[in-house]
């Protein structure tokens, strides 16, 4: 990949901040005016710095170490955690096992937890098993499993509050009813994901190898509160370098047609929301989704602590542009329609976290009763007659 110091925009981009205070004022026009703020961040550069979101930066710090000691276990202790059977969508994701749909082959090199922070639809247990499966918390009953799960769950909540009233503000902005996104993500697959990225050797330094491949997110809308270097000897430490960390991509322009990467660094105080696919769809590509990348330090033994909070449409919604922002043009673009339950399942598959088979659900599945059929009747007239 490019370096990014070598692409990244020349001059400070100006990322509104919108406060959340601000969207639920009882001012109308401070309202207004928020939602307007809300709309330029999330439809020139797909992201918003956020202020007044609720979030618990302690909380975070707390949480980030606990996940750091947990990475540190030998593997044998952390396999039992290891839950490719439900898609890694509970649980801890292995290093090396996810990878962006537009990368170069390179799967992400890190290591993730799971859990979905707030209650979702239980009658989609059995349509959606994995998508949908109970959470897994390490060291079950023990003191130390129980304060990580009540952090893992706190954090998790406040981010997706946050989440919530940015679609309030995103559907006042778009001049439609105002509970709009928030009724379609009742019930969703919400998830909330803690990842640490891999210490580098002195080989893979400057090899091309990044911590995460530049890519959109699938959901409708991401919460990525702040990160954490961590220096060799596991401690929280700056930026070893001026290369590394989040880059973000703004939606390109006459002046800029690839767009420009910027640091994904908030103001103090401030988390980051970006746009995912179903949320630039739903629009018909009035926002952005969001294309970026977790680069590596030119400074081996370094990692690099991160969360993210995924809101989802309930998996019955449809991924299709609102019928009141449809033009010719954005239908032809975003078609067909698909049920957001399907759209997961086929990117989990792109991504290499659900096996291709996962893709032979899509269909009717029954075609072996018929032939079944088939088959017995032959079989019974090439019997012979008593």
């Amino acid at each position: 990949m490019t370096s990014p110091s070598s692409t990244a925009a020349e001059e400070p981009l100006s990322i509104p901040t919108v406060d959340l205070a601000e969207l639920v004022h009882h001012d109308r026009a401070v309202r207004d005016a928020a939602a307007a703020t809300l709309r330029e961040a999330f439809g020139t550069y797909g992201l918003a710095y956020v202020a007044n979101h609720g979030v618990d930066f302690a909380l975070r710090d707390r949480l980030f170490q606990r996940f750091v000691d947990f990475t540190e276990r030998p593997d044998e202790e952390k396999q039992p955690f290891n839950r490719g059977d439900i898609w890694f969508q509970r649980g801890w994701t292995p290093p090396n096992t996810e990878r962006a749909v537009a990368a170069g082959g390179q799967p992400d090199f890190k290591e993730c937890w799971f859990a979905a922070p707030v209650p979702t639809d239980a009658n989609l247990q059995i349509e959606y098993p994995q998508i949908f499966a109970d959470n897994v918390w390490p060291a079950d009953g023990a003191e130390e499993g129980a304060e990580f799960r009540e952090d893992y769950l706190r954090l998790g909540r406040q981010l997706h509050e946050a989440g919530l009233s940015l679609l309030h503000g995103v559907a006042m902005s778009l001049g439609l009813p105002e509970r709009t996104f928030e009724r379609k993500v009742e019930g969703g697959a919400h998830v909330f994901r803690l990842l640490r990225y891999l210490a580098l050797d002195a080989a893979q330094v400057g090899s091309g190898v990044v911590w995460g491949e530049e890519h959109t997110d699938f959901n409708l809308l991401t919460l990525l509160p702040g990160g954490q270097f961590f220096s060799p000897d596991n401690a929280p430490s700056e930026r070893p370098d001026d290369e590394s960390g989040l880059y973000l991509r703004t939606r390109p322009s006459k002046a800029h047609p690839r767009g420009q990467l910027i640091r994904g660094k908030a103001p103090e105080g401030c988390i980051v929301a970006q746009v995912g696919q179903q949320l630039e769809i739903l629009t018909g590509g009035d926002l952005l989704a969001t294309p970026h990348v977790i680069t590596a330090p030119k400074t081996p033994g370094y990692t690099r602590m991160s969360g993210a909070h995924f809101i989802h449409l309930h998996a019955h919604e449809m991924v299709f542009p609102l019928e009141r922002l449809r033009t010719q043009e954005n239908i032809a673009a975003y078609a067909p329609p698909v049920l957001a339950g399907t759209y997961a399942i086929k990117t989990l598959v792109d991504i290499g976290l659900a096996p291709p088979e996962a893709l032979q659900k899509l269909g009717y599945r029954h075609y072996g009763r018929l032939a079944e059929i088939h088959a017995a009747e032959r079989g019974s007239k090439a019997a012979p007659k008593a």
